[in-house]
């Protein structure tokens, strides 16, 4: 029998490269070509360590050159669509501390080390491991909390929102500079909103629920104030300088933890750190929330299929503040948040824009440098949904009839901006009571037009009695009983 001819050298050439895409291991790097110790491990130990670690929360490791070798194809992908790493707001004029966006240059670079085989190059050329405290990022802390019960999850499932209350045991007032969060099982919390409740109803919700824990969150002057915020990799930070909250004698923590389901039975007990200044506040700080109460009055109605439904709200600051951060929320079928600050003298300043809002990656956002906002700025928030079943993250298709709710399957919608007043103590502390003053005139106004219409919030006070009784029935059909026991508390208290 006669051999088949042996392939020449330029056939050989030229099946090469696919050769080695087929087979294991990877294909011969070109000189230049980026490798893992010199280029990639740098980069990915910045942007991506923090979770991408054993008992970081992501579900694989990205500290050494087997583990990133492997993920490499998802990486590129991943990084390409801008999924990872996660970083959604994009486009403001104020620059944001802790972006782990990666630059077009970083990406073309993951690329290129992907298409030239993954080289790892002299591992002596690679950057010692980064180091994460086995304790607390801040130091020693003051106090230490944690979960009085162990909360057991099952394998499978829906993501769960769960609320744990925690006492605090403080006997005297504190001033809180700076919290940290700790998970007890990281793999399956995907982020905690962290409140402070000073009326023991959060208790009382959390007793008369069977299990640890409760789902709603209590609504009412005193509680559910809210003083931090955690995502897997976020950095805590302490309060600027002059600033902490007041933690009154017997207060309670309450924790809204997120949980993303492992496929494996898990068990939660959260620990949180507390650390306290010295001296009292310095300065009054509070928190601008447009719409107010989470869009509770914001005539949040998302009909079926709806791609764009859009709230607006606006605000004119009485007073001159600096502000220092932002915390955005929306659930499932959020879609877009924008906050802009319109200036006195004509210009407009993007303080927040997130396009593609979402819900698992909820982050509070600090400015780089802190931002001052004359007397007479007019904030201006946008608020967006898409319940259609084109939408990848709405939770029910075909999709039903959403209004405002407490649930994540209901929806919420709003942009808190973090400020305080400027100037000594003093005027300080005047400038916030007029700032305070105004603002509750404006969620009061909110509420009224809500729920009595734009045409009569010139007689507002004579029909407020009105209204307070038609929140009593359920003829209206319009106004859940949350939104009427919201309204009523609002109602009741001063007038404008």
């Amino acid at each position: 029998m006669k051999r088949p001819a042996a392939p020449s050298p330029l056939v050989l050439s030229l099946l090469l490269p696919t050769l080695a895409a087929l087979l294991p291991g990877d294909a011969p790097a070109a000189e230049d070509a980026p490798t893992w110790s010199r280029d990639i491990a740098p980069l990915f130990q910045e942007k991506c360590v923090s979770c991408h670690r054993a008992g970081g929360g992501a579900p694989f490791s990205l500290v050494d050159y087997n583990g990133a070798r492997r993920r490499a194809r998802t990486i590129v992908e991943l990084v390409e669509r801008r999924q990872m790493p996660p970083w959604h707001a994009v486009g403001g004029d104020i620059p944001l501390l802790d972006d782990r966006r990666l630059t077009d240059a970083e990406m073309a670079l993951v690329a290129a080390w992907v298409e030239a085989g993954r080289p790892e190059g002299d591992p002596s050329e690679a950057p010692e491991p980064r180091v994460f405290p086995d304790e607390w990022h801040l130091g020693e802390p003051d106090l230490v909390i944690e979960m009085e019960e162990a909360y057991d999850l099952p394998a499978d499932g829906p993501d769960i929102y769960r609320h744990f209350v925690i006492r605090t045991g403080l006997t005297e007032e504190k001033y809180l500079r700076a919290i940290e969060f700790r998970p007890g099982a990281p793999s399956v919390v995907h982020h905690a909103l962290i409140y402070v409740d000073s009326t023991g109803r959060a208790r009382r919700m959390d007793e008369a629920d069977p299990v640890p824990g409760f789902t709603e969150m209590p609504i009412g002057e005193g509680t559910g104030r809210q003083i931090a915020g955690w995502v897997p990799g976020a950095t805590p930070r302490p309060l600027p300088e002059g600033l902490a909250h007041r933690l009154e004698p017997g207060c309670e923590i309450v924790i809204q933890t997120h949980f993303h389901l492992s496929g494996k039975p898990e068990s939660e007990r959260s620990r949180i750190a507390l650390y306290f200044g010295d001296e009292p506040p310095q300065r009054p700080f509070t928190s601008i929330q447009l719409p107010p109460a989470f869009g509770a009055f914001a005539g949040i109605d998302l009909a079926p299929g709806e791609d764009h439904a859009e709230v607006r709200d606006s605000f004119e600051l009485p007073v001159a503040v600096t502000a220092f951060g932002l915390q955005p929320h929306a659930h499932y079928r959020g879609k877009a948040l924008r906050l802009t600050a319109a200036l006195p003298e004509g210009d407009e300043i993007v303080l927040l824009n997130i396009p593609e809002w979402d819900m698992k990656w909820q982050e509070e956002y600090r400015f780089a440098e802190p931002v001052h906002l004359p007397a007479g700025t007019r904030l201006e928030s946008r608020v967006a949904w898409d319940n259609s079943a084109a939408s990848a993250q709405n939770p029910i298709v075909p999709p039903v009839r959403v209004r405002w709710g407490l649930q994540s399957f209901d929806e919420m919608g709003s942009i808190d901006l973090f400020v305080y007043t400027e100037g000594p103590r003093k005027k300080a502390e005047t400038a916030m009571k007029d700032l305070r003053s105004a603002y509750r005139d404006h969620l009061v106004w909110r509420a009224g037009s809500h729920v009595l219409g734009p045409d009569k919030l010139a007689v507002f006070g004579e029909l407020r009695e009105r209204a307070l009784a038609r929140f009593d029935t359920d003829g209206d059909g319009y106004l859940d009983a949350t939104e009427r026991a919201a309204a009523r508390a609002v109602l009741q208290g001063p007038l404008p």
